[in-house]
């Protein structure tokens, strides 16, 4: 994806696929879905945040703290997939190495 690091954070997840999209019409409101982007990105950063929501010190308490509020599986892994894009998108972006910084 080389137009990362050039582009905002929500702009960056649509073009992975990542962002939610609606299926609201008039007075109905449908469940929000991810769709678009590219595929085989959006495939491997799935699997990338299987691996972070167990691992990254930075994520996992994120990951946790959505599996307490009862939030499915798959929506826990797209918010760290998410996540991931925004970080890495951030890092292009400042270009600065990144460093994690516990949250209080």
């Amino acid at each position: 994806m080389p137009e990362l690091g050039h582009m905002t954070e929500g702009e960056a997840a649509s073009m992975t696929g990542l962002a939610p999209v609606s299926r609201d019409s008039g007075a109905m409101r449908g469940r929000r879905m991810i769709a678009g982007g590219r595929r085989a990105l959006r495939h491997v950063l799935f699997q990338a945040a299987l691996a972070a929501a167990c691992h990254n010190p930075a994520l996992r308490p994120i990951a946790r703290r959505l599996k307490e509020k009862g939030k499915p599986h798959k929506l826990v892994i797209i918010a760290i997939a998410r996540r991931l894009v925004t970080i890495a998108n951030a890092v292009l972006k400042s270009g600065t190495a990144w460093q994690h910084r516990a949250c209080p």
